[in-house]
């Protein structure tokens, strides 16, 4: 439908999207939107730091676990469809074969708004390196340059024309954790929500969620505060113009 409203989000990690825009899901949900989550890795790399078993079969069932607490985070925030493309967790690079499959799925689902990780640094003064975790990175570079111009032109890996799916042009990109910040959106009403699809991921969290969720309230209400709201979640908004002058 022409006037459907939908919203992909594509992140690296099962929990990501939880973290980093779940109240913004669920608002969006609230308002009617249909909201898909393309997770790029398998999540096989979120077992114990100091394991002793990393096999492919210890990772095996940690992606499982992984998949399946996913699975349930999404339903908590209304989100439609849930798909993995099962790159190696703490492995992902921006190579042409997954700008090619995040073509697919932006052709696939053919949102209005897509969300992404963002693909650069912020060197502030209060850099954290915990907060640019390397998949993240490579998956935000990767969907940008899935976006414009591949997604929006046939002649871009001709092959997916073969399997249906035409070209697609986004019209809003929000970018998570952007190294500038120029978008709120109110999660006074959907916080909550964000906190319960998070409390999911058990195999994360387990008991130190009691202070990840003082941390998440805290940074919300800090950014809420910026913008005159209770809670709030911030991206680096990017609204793409269409047609383009140029093709490149």
């Amino acid at each position: 439908m022409q006037d459907e409203r939908r919203a992909l989000v594509i992140v690296a990690h099962p929990d990501d999207m939880e973290i980093g825009c779940g109240g913004t899901v669920a608002w969006w949900v609230d308002e009617g939107w249909t909201v898909d989550l393309v997770v790029v890795t398998e999540g096989g790399s979120g077992g114990p730091d100091d394991a002793e078993d990393a096999s492919p079969e210890a990772r095996r069932r940690i992606s499982e676990i992984r998949k399946a607490e996913q699975r349930e985070g999404a339903r908590i925030l209304g989100v439609r469809t849930v798909e993995f493309l099962d790159y190696p967790d703490g492995c992902v690079e921006p190579t042409l074969g997954l700008r090619r499959d995040l073509v697919r799925v932006l052709r696939k689902y053919r949102p209005q708004v897509l969300v992404i990780p963002s693909p650069d640094r912020s060197w502030s003064p209060a850099y954290q390196v915990g907060r640019y975790h390397p998949d993240h990175l490579a998956v935000g570079q990767a969907a940008l340059a899935a976006v414009y111009p591949a997604a929006g032109n046939a002649w871009d890996f001709p092959e997916l024309l073969e399997e249906r799916l035409r070209p697609h042009q986004v019209q809003e990109i929000y970018v998570i954790n952007a190294p500038v910040l120029n978008h709120a959106v109110d999660i006074t009403t959907t916080l909550d929500r964000k906190l319960a699809a998070l409390k999911a991921h058990r195999s994360q969290f387990g008991d130190r969620f009691a202070l990840l969720e003082r941390w998440l309230r805290q940074a919300a209400m800090e950014r809420g505060v910026r913008h005159g709201m209770q809670y709030a979640e911030e991206f680096h908004r990017i609204r793409v113009r269409e047609p383009f002058p140029f093709r490149r």
